[in-house]
């Protein structure tokens, strides 16, 4: 596995950028949990719904609103493990998440792509997903492959399926994907199985993880709960991964937009946490600022550097894994 020198030893040497005291992480944290408490979250899925209320929160079945108590997001916190292992196909390309170590994966979601052979800037189809899985492959200072891209030329109720086998097949490295829905989660997770010898060796050396997207402001789609459940019920890491906007879906001040995206992240981990105590989760962000003349979400902005290393201070008071949109 790639790991410090030290495993299990945290280390703060070196250069870091610490832009929240330990006073504004605290009032940021209270400030989420009142939000949470008072004005509470839309969840659109009825056996996340279920979840919740059995859990303690107070959900109200005709708005979906679920408004989640303090003790109940702090309990989930905790529960939540600091270590996750992101297994490769190949030993040598496990990841340790926490603590201090920094680990690099390529951009996701890519909705163009330049022809290698015209120089063209087209949609991409799966051809090109099999290419860019090689590329990430083979650069050591790509640690684990996201899906760079989508594929279009296939059926978009399946896409997802045909993602995951494009890079399954293609990468000895560990993979990440939005697998869409509930349901499409547990064929990827089949197609992972078949790779490793089994379901109980994927349980074991997991090549898969997960990632999920609120809807800003404070909304779990049906989707996203799905994932959300169906990650933890399988014991699969799943990245919940807030794409707040500053002056678009969450107020204009960097501390405005970090409790909302802190409540989005915090409100998804609570519902995994119910869904099966001790389930991994990443504390994830692809939030940033809005353009305000272009209404287009900023990112390689000092702004979006500012939030990302922000929101590293919080997932770390939390003692949680944390993944964040470069600067």
């Amino acid at each position: 596995m790639k790991r410090d020198l030290q495993p299990g030893i945290p280390s703060d040497g070196g250069l870091s950028l610490n832009v929240l005291t330990d006073d504004d992480v605290h009032k940021i944290h209270q400030a989420t949990l009142e939000l949470l408490d008072r004005a509470g979250v839309f969840v659109e899925n009825e056996k996340a719904l279920d979840c919740f209320e059995s859990g303690g929160a107070r959900v109200d079945r005709d708005s979906h609103m679920v408004q989640i108590p303090p003790d109940l997001v702090e309990e989930a916190i905790r529960t939540a493990p600091s270590q996750v292992i992101l297994a490769g196909r190949e030993p040598k390309h496990d990841l340790v998440l926490e603590g201090s170590r920094v680990h690099f994966t390529n951009f996701s979601e890519g909705v163009k792509v330049n022809d290698l052979q015209t120089g063209e800037n087209r949609t991409p189809v799966k051809k090109d997903l099999v290419d860019t899985a090689r590329i990430i492959d083979y650069l050591d200072e790509v640690d684990f492959c996201e899906k760079a891209l989508g594929a279009h030329d296939v059926s978009q109720t399946t896409f997802p399926l045909h993602n995951a086998e494009a890079y399954l097949t293609n990468t000895t490295k560990h993979c990440a994907f939005g697998p869409g829905n509930g349901k499409l989660l547990n064929k990827i997770l089949k197609m992972a199985a078949v790779i490793v010898g089994g379901f109980k060796k994927l349980k074991e050396r997991p090549i898969v993880s997960f990632t999920t997207c609120p809807v800003s402001p404070l909304k779990l789609i049906a989707d996203c709960c799905e994932i959300i459940m169906e990650s933890a019920r399988n014991n699969v890491a799943c990245n919940i991964l807030s794409m707040a906007m500053s002056g678009g879906t969450a107020p204009v001040s960097t501390a405005g937009t970090l409790v909302i995206h802190n409540a989005e992240v915090l409100s998804g981990i609570t519902l995994s946490q119910l869904t099966r105590r001790g389930a991994p989760v990443i504390y994830g962000s692809s939030t940033t600022a809005m353009d305000l003349k272009l209404a287009a979400a900023t990112v390689g902005t000092p702004e979006c550097a500012l939030i990302s290393t922000a929101v590293v201070r919080i997932a770390r008071e939390y003692l949680l894994p944390c993944y964040v949109a470069g600067g």
